[in-house]
């Protein structure tokens, strides 16, 4: 059971580490392909919550955050290999704000071509998101080994 626990992490894991690792050798001095494609959607969710809020927010610099989704995702899968809660949490932070941000489906009609790709990837990284709290859960209702004490020997008479 533990080979197959830990095969199943690494398996799980590898999608955040080897996309943190194409996401660092692309970063480069503007942040690489990731902040092109983060720019627009950062401006528009930027948007959005400054009008709900009805305050101004302060622009974010694209570069850190890429630098962060890419700390989060390496730092957190590596973690996760080795079955470390807080490597599920910082997936599970990840997700949490990327998906909102990258597959931003709400922003088209459902009629709209790019609405069902951006819904599906939405809906996938929302199993990703009760996949990781399923573990997170697992490994916090599973009793912690205790080492067993030895009985003291009765004295013979």
């Amino acid at each position: 059971m533990g080979f197959f626990s830990f095969l199943g992490r690494v398996l799980f894991a590898s999608l955040f580490i080897l996309s943190a690792w194409q996401m660092f050798n692309d970063f480069g001095v503007d942040g690489g392909p990731a902040a092109k494609e983060l720019i627009p959607k950062l401006a528009v969710a930027k948007k959005h919550i400054s009008k709900l809020l009805g305050i101004a927010i302060p622009d974010v610099e694209v570069r850190h955050v890429v630098a962060t989704n890419i700390f989060l995702k390496g730092v957190g899968g590596f973690l996760f290999v080795f079955g470390n809660s807080f490597g599920a949490f910082l997936l599970l932070v990840y997700v949490a704000l990327s998906s909102p941000l990258l597959y931003d489906f709400y922003n088209y009609s459902p009629k709209h071509p790019e609405f069902t790709p951006l819904l599906n990837e939405f809906l996938q990284s929302i199993a990703i998101f009760g996949a990781l709290l399923f573990f997170i859960g697992m490994k916090n209702s599973l009793p912690r080994r205790q080492h067993k004490k030895k009985a003291p020997k009765a004295k013979a008479n």
